[in-house]
């Protein structure tokens, strides 16, 4: 039986500043993260962007790294898809999947191939 995992990593920047919840021995960050691709349909490229919503859980004395959860910050997030159940206030049963980061850091900006410099540069001339 193939092994099936529970795992996402995407690169993308921070919508805006993490919201920053602190409980008796953990605290929780939540940031929307904008994500996109470049799609491509003949000759027409397009661009297409979304946000997701993140969360990240530390022990309170490891907090220090959600200084990087900034608006415009370029990361590149690892973590686990978690679903979650609830009943609204007129009992309605609401779900969704929640994005939890175990690990993020700084991503690495992808350069140009050579392929896509010399296309770019002959647009220019």
């Amino acid at each position: 039986m193939k092994k099936m995992e529970n795992s996402f990593v995407v690169s993308g920047f921070v919508g805006k500043d993490a919201s920053i919840h602190q409980f008796s021995t953990a605290s929780v960050a939540r940031f929307p993260l904008a994500i996109s691709r470049t799609e491509k349909s003949g000759e027409e490229t397009t661009r297409t962007s979304a946000f997701i919503n993140v969360e990240t859980w530390r022990k309170n004395e490891n907090t220090t790294s959600f200084d990087r959860l900034v608006k415009g910050a370029l990361l590149t997030v690892e973590g686990y898809f978690k679903p979650e159940e609830w009943q609204d206030a007129d009992g309605v049963k609401r779900n969704r999947v929640a994005f939890v980061a175990t690990r993020f850091y700084e991503a690495v900006e992808k350069e140009e191939t050579p392929a896509a410099q010399e296309k770019n540069s002959k647009k220019g001339k």
